[in-house]
């Protein structure tokens, strides 16, 4: 029975290029992942993002077992039917969100007993049920289960943060229910302290994932923090598994992590800047709805292939923001996405040539020139 399979296809430095093997596709990696929280990409149809790029998105248990309820979305035949998505899915085991968004929260070494931001209902959520609710939503990546360790906190309350987490791992795997093309990833803690991180990374491969996360990251750290982290931990890592940075992040920061040897990303950056008025583009962020754009003909990125670049001006897409028409929405967040993926086919391109430390040069000189002079 053979789980999900990663393949190293190249390296430049520290950087991987690889392929990741699932029941549901393949994805190739370095890889960004849209988030889809709810079981939608917002402001997107399921082809859009094909359309973008993107080989895999992300679901979230937390949200998915309070609406529409994982044994509803298993009755209609798994989250890949339900929302239109034939791809790979990963899901969160939703333990950032049982502390970042529910409320009267009682957490013991069981799990965490909460009360639903939704409506008030009170919910248990252990390593055992976060298993069980992927494998109804049909996730091909699966997330242990963890406490997300708050920040800042002292290197005690780290240590005790992470070793529950290491704890509800084992058991995490245990519940765990094998099947060809499906896998379980492991998810390192430890907060700012790289003894903490090694200790977390030697418990997790003494159970044994199909991939290895690095969490509690871009949690207000800064990013040369981010960074430090990952220069401690990441060698820690086996080369053979996908190494996934949990909620990461900004293009700077995904360029300065594949350098360091990640593999796969997600963040709610591009799309909930597109719903706000923000674009990206490789001269850094734009904010359409800044009058400079309201006579400007241009396109938001020359030589952009999306629809909002193709067929429309920067001038019609603050237009569409200032009326707040969803259209507008739409277009900056398919831009967006857009971006992301073109980035990420640059970095894979880079390291199969060998050529990622100019490209990444190139990418923080571009980055640094800001937007396009104003007419």
């Amino acid at each position: 029975m053979s789980p999900v399979a990663f393949h190293l296809l190249g390296t430049d430095g520290a950087a991987r290029l690889g392929r990741l093997e699932t029941a549901h596709g393949t994805v190739e990696t370095p890889a960004f992942m849209p988030v889809g929280t709810a079981g939608t990409v917002k402001a997107m149809m399921p082809e859009s993002v094909t359309a973008t790029g993107a080989q895999i998105v992300l679901g979230n248990t937390y949200h998915l077992m309070l609406r529409p309820g994982a044994e509803r979305v298993a009755r209609l035949g798994g989250l890949h039917r339900f929302m239109n998505w034939p791809g790979p899915i990963l899901t969160d085991s939703g333990g950032f969100q049982v502390m970042s968004l529910s409320k009267l929260r009682k957490l013991d070494e069981q799990g965490v007993t909460f009360q639903s931001h939704l409506d008030g209902s009170s919910h248990l959520l252990t390593p055992e049920r976060s298993m069980e609710v992927q494998r109804q939503l049909d996730a091909d990546i699966t997330m242990s289960f963890d406490e997300c360790t708050p920040f800042p906190a002292s290197e005690d309350q780290a240590a005790q943060s992470m070793q529950l987490s290491m704890r509800w791992a084992q058991r995490s795997r245990d519940a765990f229910v094998a099947r060809p093309g499906y896998g379980l990833f492991g998810i390192v803690q430890g907060g700012v302290y790289p003894e903490l991180r090694r200790h977390s990374v030697e418990a997790l491969l003494a159970i044994g994932f199909d991939g290895y996360a690095v969490g509690g990251l871009a949690v207000g750290e800064g990013q040369d923090e981010m960074f430090r982290i990952l220069d401690a931990t990441v060698p820690w890592l086996p080369a053979d598994r996908p190494r996934y940075l949990m909620g990461v992040g900004k293009p700077a920061d995904i360029v300065g992590a594949v350098l360091r040897g990640i593999d796969m990303f997600d963040c709610v950056l591009p799309t909930r800047s597109g719903r706000t008025g923000q674009a990206f583009t490789s001269r850094g962020t734009v904010n359409i709805r800044n009058a400079r754009h309201q006579d400007d003909g241009r396109p938001l990125e020359e030589g952009c292939g999306c629809p909002a670049c193709r067929n429309y001006s920067r001038a019609y897409l603050h237009h569409l923001a200032k009326a707040e028409e969803v259209l507008g929405l739409m277009l900056l967040t398919w831009h967006n996405l857009h971006y992301y993926q073109d980035l990420m086919r640059g970095l894979r391109g880079a390291i199969g040539e060998g050529r990622l430390a100019r490209y990444a040069a190139d990418f923080a000189a571009l980055q640094d020139c800001g937007d396009l002079d104003p007419l």
